[in-house]
């Protein structure tokens, strides 16, 4: 079979190379074409772009950038009906994938499956019915998300289990922080006896810009117990850090947020699937998101978005697990004292991982992927035979 997958950003970069390791155990004669990252090239296949190209965030880039994401927008449907994959697989980023959907199932016979459902319970929930009309088949990863799909909008939908919490406890089984040391590439072992504060700041520059400076002059007070670290996104290069920690004792490390939040005491992170693995490794945790204009985005989120919580972990929950300090409530002194809440011998920490129990539990621990890769493979090769081959109604 052939596979045309298309991530936007990092985490879809890692989920939906999970994937293509599944498809290929379930599809021997498997074949990509694909737009996403350094992960999904690892599993094989062509590289039409890589996700950079495309990951633009907040309204002035976008509108900075609209020709190169409209131009890389084009290609892409062109090379979909050029390629004429048996299946077109999407992965988060809506913006960009939803077009294409549309486009796809306008144009071509191929199947559109979604991997990673669009988040459209928090925002922009009139997109159902471009997912009804152009997505075949709708993977989700998020419990929750089961009852608004199939109740509130009466469309069937997969839950797979959560990767994350897969990825985080395959990480943990073959783990310990005792045989590592804390030696991390930038560690210094005489000061591994010290615990960690990690600052997860997101993983687009305008993210670390926004929040990162006020994460750092929140942890100040603490570095004399802690050893505070900063975990690198592979996108983003080191001189860009070095704007924000140079003189301040904030390390940065890369490829090892895991053996990081293995290693930490606490943390402070943006909205996001790092909320959850922090979640996961029983990190207590405060949720920082800057946004422009706070007061005006406070009155938004109270009015206009469709859920009462930002962060996974909440939202996962059905509960204030996590404190988030978002739009008016973010500030330097909220984060510190959020912060000196969570750190060992107070209430809240317990509190917090307590919560956390509950979180691990509506996961579950189905494999993701996995399931996935065997509900896709099962689909196209059902009743209208193996290797059907998409038939183009408009030809390029």
């Amino acid at each position: 079979m052939k596979y045309y997958l298309i991530a936007g950003e990092a985490s879809g970069d890692l989920h939906a190379s999970r994937l293509m390791h599944a498809l290929k155990e379930y599809d021997v004669e498997a074949e990509f074409r694909f737009i996403g990252g350094d992960l999904m090239a690892a599993e094989g296949g062509t590289m039409v772009r890589h996700y950079r190209e495309l990951a633009y965030m907040g309204f002035v880039p976008v509108l900075l950038h609209l020709p190169a994401i409209l131009g890389n927008m084009r290609r892409c449907k062109h090379d979909i009906v050029r390629w004429r994959p048996d299946a077109v697989i999407l992965t988060d980023y809506p913006g960009f994938n939803l077009s294409i959907a549309k486009y796809v199932k306008a144009r071509t016979d191929i199947p559109v499956y979604y991997y990673i459902s669009p988040k459209i319970w928090a925002w922009k929930e009139y997109r159902i019915k471009n997912i009804k009309r152009d997505v075949d088949e709708l993977f989700s990863i998020l419990p929750f998300e089961v009852p608004f799909f199939e109740q509130k909008h009466g469309y069937p939908i997969h839950y797979v289990g959560n990767p994350t919490a897969e990825e985080v406890g395959g990480f943990l089984s073959g783990y310990s922080p005792s045989a590592d040391a804390l030696a991390l590439p930038s560690g210094d072992v005489g000061a591994s006896s010290k615990g960690i504060i990690a600052l997860l700041a997101g993983s687009r520059r305008q993210e670390i810009k926004d929040n990162l400076p006020a994460m750092i002059e929140a942890v100040r007070e603490f570095m004399g117990d802690y050893r505070v670290v900063l975990a690198g996104a592979p996108s983003i290069p080191a001189e860009y850090y070095g704007s924000f920690v140079s003189g301040t004792g904030v390390e940065v490390v890369y490829d090892s947020t895991y053996r990081l939040l293995a290693c930490s005491t606490a943390a402070l992170v943006t909205s996001g699937t790092a909320t959850l693995e922090t979640a996961l490794f029983g990190v207590p945790q405060v949720v920082c998101y800057e946004t422009p204009i706070p007061k005006v985005m406070a009155f938004l989120r109270r009015h206009l978005l469709k859920v009462r919580y930002i962060s996974l972990v909440n939202l996962i929950a059905d509960s204030e697990v996590v404190m988030e300090l978002v739009a008016d409530t973010f500030s330097v002194d909220n984060i510190r004292r959020e912060l000196r809440r969570i750190l060992p011998g107070q209430p809240a920490r317990e509190a917090m991982l307590r919560g956390y129990d509950e979180v691990r539990r509506r996961l579950g621990t189905e494999k993701a992927p996995d399931n996935a890769a065997r509900i896709i493979t099962g689909l196209l090769g059902g009743a209208d035979g193996r290797n059907k081959s998409a038939k183009c109604l408009e030809s390029q």
